[in-house]
């Protein structure tokens, strides 16, 4: 997640009528993921995700066109479980909360008034959660979904997988290695025209096929 430094007129030697000097970190990686004939999903690999309003030059990892703040809410996670913290109006299942609360599988999430969400961790061997849309809000850039990716993200027909993928019969699995990204299958894939036996590295716009799979990342 981005972090936003500001010295403050007067500090630092600064005269009183200079402007504020704001220096912005990069954030972590984030990415689009396009599934052939599933959908597009916006991965987040930070640990601490900060949700608000779309609007332009936002640094949130989660920009969502809605009646929301800049900087609406954050999600963190600690020791593979998600805890959220309101900066504006939240509630979880229909309660308002006003400190962290921690998110478990299902829990309905209302950002301010209208914004809807559905908090999923039902990967048993991953910490990678999702956030579905009830509402017929989106983000910035358009997805499907939201996911917030931990060590791995598992792509295939289960309904406990964190993208479903009804038509295939093998898992795939995207997953992290130090500041690398890989891609793993039961059978050779095809990495940026480049065939690998079962896993290769990926690049933030790289695009991988299997015998019955396309997809391709977009780095954002």
């Amino acid at each position: 997640m981005a972090t936003r430094l500001v010295c403050w007129p007067g500090c630092c030697g600064h005269k009183k009528n200079e402007e504020e000097t704001v220096i912005v970190e990069d954030s972590y990686p984030r990415f689009l993921l396009w599934v052939d004939a599933v959908g597009g999903f916006l991965v987040c690999t930070g640990e601490q995700i900060a949700l608000g309003q779309a609007v332009p030059g936002t640094t949130v990892d989660i920009p969502v066109f809605g009646d929301l703040s800049r900087r609406h809410a954050k999600i963190w996670r600690e020791d593979g479980q998600y805890v959220i913290e309101p900066t504006q109006q939240v509630c979880l299942n229909g309660k308002k909360i006003s400190k962290r609360a921690l998110l478990t599988d299902g829990m309905e999430i209302l950002l301010g008034s209208n914004v809807e969400l559905t908090f999923r961790k039902s990967h048993a061997l991953s910490a990678t959660a999702r956030l579905d849309f009830k509402s017929s809000h989106r983000t910035q850039p358009s997805a499907d979904a939201v996911l917030l990716m931990a060590e791995s993200c598992v792509l295939g027909p289960r309904m406990k997988n964190h993208i479903v993928c009804q038509d295939w019969t093998q898992d795939v699995v995207l997953y992290r290695h130090a500041d690398d990204l890989f891609c793993r299958a039961s059978e050779p894939i095809e990495i940026d025209d480049r065939v690998h036996d079962r896993r290769g590295k990926l690049g933030w716009n790289s695009h991988v096929s299997g015998s019955e799979f396309a997809l391709s990342l977009e780095r954002v």
